[in-house]
């Protein structure tokens, strides 16, 4: 059974850091480019960060919003994908979901989400 479960959101003041883990399993972990995306209220979800699979490797890529205020990482052994955000802004609040997919092939996970919420 496949599962993306997402943790690690919560209320943060402005200028605040979180840190979102993603626990992956029920597939082949490293086969898999990982994405974290969000969704704000009354807006279309959006791509915020992507790190690519292990075979096919490439570069890592972030909204233009995020840039150089979150990082993504991945750790293969432990099937595990996460989200360090730093100097978080309210416009960051948002439900944020965990995405697995191997293109080529056509397959993609999506994980429940966790809330992030900033604000004083």
């Amino acid at each position: 059974q496949v599962q993306l479960v997402e943790s690690g959101g919560g209320l943060v003041q402005p200028g605040g850091s979180l840190t979102l883990s993603c626990a992956a399993s029920g597939f082949h972990f490293s086969s898999y480019a990982m994405s974290w995306y969000r969704q704000a209220p009354g807006k279309e979800r959006e791509l915020v960060a992507g790190i690519p699979s292990v075979p096919v490797g490439g570069i890592i890529n972030y909204a233009d919003s995020v840039k150089g205020r979150f990082t993504i990482s991945r750790d293969n052994a432990n099937n595990m994908v996460y989200l360090q955000m730093n100097s978080l802004k309210p416009e960051d609040t948002a439900v944020y979901y965990c995405y697995a997919d191997r293109m080529p092939y056509g397959v993609s996970y999506w994980g429940k989400g966790t809330l992030v919420t900033v604000s004083s």
